[in-house]
């Protein structure tokens, strides 16, 4: 049998037991390119291992595809497409696991003044909708592809929701938003409407020309504004700060609140999760050791409740 063959058959699967499967998908299309379309029993270890080392440092990138290829071999193996593993024994010691951003509300704050300022001309979004994506990345905590999904068909403005529809994890959602969100969204849609299309299938966030604005766009507009805003890592992280970190400050700053105001968190952890999209809560039980603001939050909660409990 083809490697491609194998491939697809092994995608195919996937899918039909309900794994979305993108990623994988396309790397282990990216692996059947860099081999050729060769049978199975042609493929060799040392030319797994070139494509797996590329041509810069290990990152987590290895790892994801070590782990395709470890999976669909798996699956070949099983049922007689391939008798081995070309898989490498020896796996390098992952790269240190990253640690998002959390923005200061100071740098949240330069970052909607420079994104409402800045028009460069290569910028193909104009300046008021760049600044009201962010504000809406960080207010509802949204996913970058959750927020450039939106058509006006997903606007209730009346009852300050969005609908969020096919998200990562094929989940449909509703997003309350809160009422000074809500009323800067209204106001930045009345203007809105006023340049750009408003049936109901036109995006929210639109490019210049009226198309959809694409995740890759929007991240090279946000750089620049990060960029003019002075907004840095000085932590050694290979990573500048990005615009999915608006979500995890949104989590982050929400998290911090509940302790500051006595909330029980883990009773909320679930409706978070719920409101986030995520389909376990361990996805967001993670943001609670995330900054060193949030571990002393948690930590003054446990001091309080020793206390009382000893004075009992």
């Amino acid at each position: 049998m083809k490697l491609s063959a194998a491939v697809a058959m092994y995608v195919t699967y996937k899918r039909s037991v309900g794994m979305r499967f993108n990623t994988e998908a396309r790397t282990l299309k990216s692996f059947c390119r860099a081999l050729g379309d060769i049978p199975m029993t042609e493929v060799r270890p040392d030319e797994v291992l070139a494509y797996l080392a590329g041509t810069g440092p290990v990152t987590s990138f290895w790892e994801r595809k070590h782990g395709a290829i470890s999976g669909f071999y798996r699956f070949a193996i099983a049922r007689g497409y391939a008798t081995r593993s070309p898989l490498p024994s020896h796996v390098p010691k992952p790269p240190l696991a990253f640690v998002p951003y959390i923005y200061t509300r100071a740098e949240l704050r330069r970052l909607l003044d420079v994104a409402s300022s800045i028009d460069h001309p290569r910028t193909r979004i104009d300046p008021q909708v760049l600044r009201t994506l962010l504000l809406l990345l960080y207010g509802a905590a949204l996913r970058i592809s959750e927020a450039l999904s939106l058509t006006m068909a997903d606007l209730d403005l009346e009852q300050s929701v969005l609908y969020i529809r096919e998200s990562k994890f094929y989940n449909t959602r509703l997003v309350p938003m809160g009422p000074d969100l809500a009323k800067a969204l209204g106001q930045f849609i009345a203007n809105r409407n006023r340049r750009y299309s408003c049936r109901p299938e036109s995006p929210v966030f639109p490019c210049r020309d009226g198309s959809p604005i694409t995740v890759r766009v929007a991240e090279n507009a946000f750089r620049r504004v990060r960029n003019r805003a002075g907004v840095f890592r000085h932590d050694g992280a290979r990573y500048q700060p990005r615009l999915h970190d608006l979500r995890h400050t949104a989590v982050v700053h929400r998290l911090i609140a509940w302790y500051r105001s006595g909330a029980d968190v883990q009773r909320l952890l679930p409706q978070l999760a719920t409101y986030l999209g995520h389909v376990h809560i361990a996805g967001t039980q993670r943001y609670l050791t995330l900054t060193p603001e949030l571990l002393r939050e948690a930590s003054l909660r446990f001091e309080r409740f020793a206390m009382e409990a000893s004075h009992a």
